[in-house]
């Protein structure tokens, strides 16, 4: 509830800036003025890299016993307060061996976020840089020992938002859900994956709940990375871009997606992407995955679950979903019913990480459909299967086509009208225009849409595989 309030916050004031979203009230306690956040990067080279406060400053990590103390300026921000609804509502029914589940769930939450009067924070960079300029880190402190094993960066807190008064988050919920036969189908994708779940048949449930604010927590906050040499010596990384980390023998990158080249959900690059493995799942499952996923993609919310719910997964973690109140009792009970189908031999060894195949896949997928903006994610939810074909096998040809291609190649169902203005509403909504004069068909790639078109391929190419018959 405080995550989702926050990440709100940012996203109408903050968009494009860099701001991160505080998601746990305990961790404001951490996030003091110098203070130490692990910088994790994820699976996918598009996704966002998830931040964790430590208990640390800066000053713990050098050597030496003086403790540092450069200035902090403190100044007004703004007031903020929102108010966000959804109204979800959604079927879904399949059989799996002699299993049989039906599910039907409707639900509304409003969510109320009164920050009041907010300030900023902000370290004098300049003033810690003289202060600390011939000091050394201690190579041996046990967090730096630690996050050398991981390649993750090290970053000091720059700015921090805060309250200035008690404030408060309030989260209305209402709930219907009539679900049956969850038992057996437990684990369409992963392998051995513990899921905890309760069984019931017919849910009504109504909640409000009202969280208190204290004055001074921290609700966001921009880092700089740390780059540290292996003899000590460290910079701060001033200009916007640069990345940080601690030196390793063999240094590794994530691949630009300016580099990549996508045929067939396969990733010429550092990383392969394959969905193929969505194609080998029986037509029940891939039948019912593809209608849970076209549900959830009316609800940011309910996606990015899931693609916690995937990582988590892929990092043999036990999953417990009562954890997240975030989703309504529906999508809980849907997304365990998807999620654990048990794993072969097969799936072990098709995946170098041990990672079954199919659940690598979905993650894959998942993750791409998170980074899609919200006009891209509510075409896809109402799209047909022949649609979601038709236009994956356009997107392919005009990939493997450099000139621009005969109107002839459309597929047929692209023909329609109404149909060939809904692929020009979807490449419109990353920044790319399809372009028809004539008998000639092609596209101009905007420079605001960077890896979208990526991953709308790949979120075209994984629906497309879930929905088709065979």
């Amino acid at each position: 509830m405080f995550s989702k309030a926050t990440a709100n916050f940012l996203r109408q004031i903050d968009p494009e800036g860099s701001l991160i979203h505080v998601s746990r009230v305990n961790d404001s306690q951490k996030l003091v003025s110098m203070a130490l956040v692990v910088k994790r990067n994820r699976n996918w080279f598009w996704q966002s890299p998830k931040y964790q406060p430590t208990d640390f400053t800066l000053s713990d990590l050098l050597q030496g016993d003086k403790v540092l103390s450069p200035g902090v300026s403190e100044k007004p921000f703004l007031t903020y307060k929102g108010t966000f609804s959804d109204k979800l509502s959604g079927k879904l029914e399949t059989e799996a061996g002699s299993v049989s589940v039906s599910l039907e769930g409707r639900g509304s939450s409003k969510l109320q976020s009164c920050f009041g009067e907010l300030k900023k924070e902000e370290l004098d960079v300049k003033k810690l840089l003289r202060d600390s300029s011939l000091r050394l880190v201690d190579m041996q402190n046990p967090l730096v020992k630690q996050l050398e094993k991981r390649a993750d960066v090290l970053a000091v807190v720059k700015e921090r938002i805060l309250t200035t008064n008690s404030c408060s988050v309030t989260q209305t919920k209402k709930e219907q859900c009539t679900f049956q036969g969850i038992l057996g189908l437990l684990g369409m994708l992963a392998n051995s994956v513990k899921v905890c779940v309760k069984d019931s048949n017919d849910i009504e449930s109504d909640s409000d709940v009202s969280l208190e604010i204290p004055s001074g927590t921290v609700i966001a906050y921009s880092i700089l990375e740390l780059e540290i040499k292996k003899n000590g010596h460290y910079d701060i990384c001033l200009q916007p871009g640069t990345i940080g980390g601690i030196e390793a023998d063999t240094p590794t990158s994530w691949p630009s997606h300016d580099s990549l080249n996508v045929v067939d959900g396969k990733c010429n690059g550092s990383q392969e992407m394959d969905l193929s493995p969505l194609a080998e799942l029986p037509q029940s499952t891939r039948c019912a995955l593809f209608k849970t996923l076209q549900e959830t993609l009316k609800d940011r919310t309910a996606l990015s679950y899931m693609e916690d719910l995937l990582e988590q997964l892929c990092s043999s973690e036990t999953v417990d979903m009562a954890e997240h109140e975030e989703l309504s009792e529906s999508q809980r009970k849907s997304l365990s019913a998807i999620l654990d189908r048990p794993g072969t031999d097969s799936d072990a060894e098709d995946s170098q990480s041990g990672v079954p195949a199919h659940l690598n896949a979905a993650h894959l997928l998942v993750s791409a459909m998170e980074e899609l903006p919200d006009e891209t994610l509510s075409l896809l939810s109402e799209s047909r299967p022949d649609f979601l074909e038709a236009f994956d096998t356009l997107m392919c040809r005009l990939k493997k086509n450099c000139e621009p291609l005969s109107v002839q190649c459309l597929p047929v169902p692209l023909q329609d009208n109404q149909a060939f203005q809904l692929a020009e509403q979807l490449l419109s909504s990353i920044s790319v225009t399809l372009k028809r004069d004539g008998d000639r068909l092609w596209t101009e790639t905007g420079n605001k849409a960077g890896v979208l078109p990526l991953v709308l391929s790949l979120s075209i190419q994984g629906l497309s595989l879930l929905s088709k018959e065979q």
